[in-house]
C-alpha cells in the first residue's frame, strides 16, 4: 500500500494490554520481529530489528505491569487527593477534627471548581506573579509555566482560576481529549485568552503522578516515522490525536468526527478565534507529557501547510520534557517552524530532571535529541542559555553521589527561602514530606516537579530570559564548542 505524507513509512506501535508472559519470552528468543496482535511493524532493516525488539520487550513488560497496577494506583491518588483536600476545606487537620466531633465536616467534590489536584497541593499557587508584566522579559515564560501548571486540575478549578485570579478569558471547550488507542479521554488541555497582550495560551497537561495510562504514554516506545518529519516518540503521538490507520489526515475521517481528538479540537478552536481578530497570536505550552505534545503540535500543524496558524505562533515554552524526535524531526521542526515562521522554542530544563533526559540519547538504543533554545536552571536557580543540558544521559558515573547532595541542599532550601524571597515560596507539608524527602531517594523524579519550574521563571536572572530572545540563530550558527557556549552566556 501507498504510503502518503501523512501516513507512517516505518512505524512500531505496541499493544501492551494483548500482551502475555509468554508472548514477550517468545519475542525475546525470536530472530525477527513479525507483526502480531500486540505490536505492529513496518519496514525494519536487521540492525534496526535487533535494537526495537529490545526496547519492545522492556516497554511491553513496564507497560504491562503499569496497566495491572492502574486500579490501585488511581484509588490510592484518588484516596490521598481527597484527604488533601478534605484538610484545606475544613482549614487544617486540628480544624477537620473539631469539625468532625460538631458533625460539620465540609465534604469536597471532586469536579467542583475549588477541588485540587495532588500536583496542585505540591504547589498551591494559582496567582500570577504580580511583580512580572505585560512587557517585561519574564512575562510569557512566568505565564506559560502556571497555565502549564494549570492544566493538571478538573475544568471547573481551571475556569475559576483563569477568570477570577488571572483576570483572562476561559475559553470554552472540552478540556478532555480521545486516545484513538487507549480507546479513552487520556490527553488534557485548555485554552485562554489574555487581552492585555492579545495573545491565546494554549497549555496541554503533563504526566498525572497516579494516572498509570500516562506513564504508559511515556514508557511507550512506540515510534512513527514520517517521511517529511521523521522518527517521532509514537506514544506522545498517539495522545496528541493519531488516528488509527489513517496517521495524521488534514482531516478527520468521517467515523472519527464525534471523537474529540486534540491536535483537530484545538486547531479548529484557534481558526475560530483567530478569525475574530487578524491581530491575535498565540503560544503553546506544557510541563512534562504536555511539553512534548507543545511541540508536535506545531509539527502537525507545518505537515497539513496550516500557514495561516504558524504565523500566528508567537512561541512554543516547555518545562522538563522528554526528547521527542530524531535529528530528521529536529530538522523539520528547525526549518519549517522555527526559522520559517520565526518562531521561539524555549525549552526549559531544571537541574538534575530526569525526564528532560529520556528517552537516552544514546547511537545504539535511541535516536531521540532535543532542540531549540535550552534555559537549565541550577538548584539556586541561576540559569544559563545552552545548547543543550548538562549531564544529558542521567545515569552517569559518580552522578549519584551528586544529585544527593543537590537534593540534600533542596531539602534545605525549602526552610530558609521563604524567608529570603517571601512567603510565596514557602513550600506545604505534601512539597516537603512527599518530594522533598523522596528526591534523596530519586532526585531526578523529584526535581521534575513544577514548583522549580515556577520558582525559576520568577527567581532567575532577568539577563536569561532577555538573552533567550536572541540566542536561538547564534546557538544553532555558531561553531563554538557546547562548553565556551556556556562559559560565554553563563549569568549568575
Amino acid at each position: 500500500m501507498a504510503v502518503n505524507k501523512y501516513q507512517a513509512d516505518h512505524y512500531l506501535m505496541l499493544k501492551p494490554d494483548e500482551v502475555s508472559i509468554r508472548k514477550v519470552v517468545r519475542l525475546l528468543w525470536s530472530k525477527r520481529m513479525e507483526e502480531s496482535d500486540y505490536f505492529y511493524i513496518r519496514e525494519s532493516d536487521e540492525k534496526e530489528d535487533f535494537i526495537e525488539k529490545g526496547l519492545a520487550i522492556a516497554s511491553l513488560s513496564a507497560q504491562k505491569g503499569l496497566l495491572h497496577a492502574a486500579k490501585p494506583l488511581k484509588c490510592f491518588g484518588q484516596k490521598l487527593e481527597m484527604w488533601l483536600n478534605l484538610v484545606s476545606f475544613n482549614t487544617n487537620i486540628f480544624m477537620l477534627f473539631f469539625n468532625t466531633l460538631r458533625c460539620k465536616v465540609k465534604i469536597p467534590k471532586r469536579k467542583s471548581d475549588d477541588f485540587m489536584s495532588f500536583a496542585g497541593y505540591i504547589d498551591k499557587r494559582v496567582k500570577l506573579d504580580e511583580k512580572i508584566e505585560p512587557g517585561n522579559a519574564r512575562y510569557n515564560s512566568a505565564l506559560a509555566i502556571m497555565a502549564a501548571k494549570l492544566a493538571y486540575e478538573n475544568k471547573g478549578f481551571i475556569r475559576n482560576t483563569v477568570e477570577q485570579h488571572w483576570k483572562m478569558e476561559f475559553i470554552d471547550m472540552d478540556t478532555d481529549f480521545w486516545n484513538d488507542y487507549l480507546e479513552n479521554c487520556h490527553t488534557q488541555g485548555f485554552m485562554s485568552y489574555d487581552e492585555g497582550v492579545n495573545m491565546i495560551v494554549v497549555s496541554f497537561r503533563g504526566t498525572e503522578a497516579f494516572n498509570a495510562y500516562d506513564w504508559c504514554t511515556d514508557f511507550d516506545i512506540s515510534c512513527f516515522e514520517n517521511p517529511e518529519m521523521g522518527k517521532i516518540h509514537g506514544g506522545f503521538m498517539k495522545a496528541l490525536g493519531l488516528v488509527m490507520e489513517n496517521g495524521w489526515p488534514p482531516h478527520l475521517p468521517a467515523d472519527k468526527r464525534d471523537k474529540n481528538l486534540a491536535y483537530y479540537a484545538i486547531r479548529d478552536k484557534l481558526k475560530e478565534r483567530i478569525d475574530l481578530n487578524k491581530e491575535t497570536k498565540f503560544m503553546v505550552t506544557g510541563h512534562s507529557l504536555g511539553g512534548a505534545l507543545a511541540v508536535l503540535f506545531p509539527a502537525i500543524l507545518a505537515l497539513h501547510g496550516e500557514t495561516k496558524l504558524l504565523e500566528r505562533l508567537e512561541g512554543i515554552y516547555t518545562f522538563g520534557q522528554p526528547r521527542v524526535g530524531d535529528g530528521k524531526f529536529k530538522s523539520f521542526m528547525e526549518e519549517q517552524v522555527l526559522d520559517r515562521y520565526g518562531v521561539k522554542y524555549l525549552r526549559f530544563v531544571y537541574c538534575n530532571d530526569l525526564i528532560t533526559r529520556l528517552p537516552f540519547d544514546d547511537p545504539v538504543t535511541s535516536l531521540y535529541t532535543h532542540f531549540g533554545t535550552c534555559l537549565y536552571f541550577n538548584s539556586c536557580y541561576k540559569g544559563q542559555i545552552l545548547p543543550e543540558e548538562p549531564h544529558k544521559n542521567y545515569f552517569e558515573t559518580f552522578g549519584g553521589t551528586r544529585r544527593f547532595l543537590n537534593a540534600l541542599f533542596e531539602l534545605v532550601r525549602c526552610l530558609y527561602l521563604p524567608w529570603l524571597k517571601g512567603g510565596d515560596y514557602r513550600e506545604g507539608l505534601a512539597m516537603i514530606l512527599i518530594v522533598r524527602f523522596s528526591a534523596l531517594a530519586f532526585p531526578g523524579a523529584a526535581d521534575h516537579n513544577p514548583l522549580d519550574y515556577v520558582n525559576a521563571t520568577r527567581l532567575g536572572s532577568m539577563e536569561v530570559f532577555q538573552s533567550a530572545e536572541s540566542s536561538k540563530k547564534w546557538l544553532k550558527n555558531s561553531a563554538t564548542s557546547g562548553r565556551e557556549v556556556q562559559d560565554k552566556i553563563k549569568y549568575c
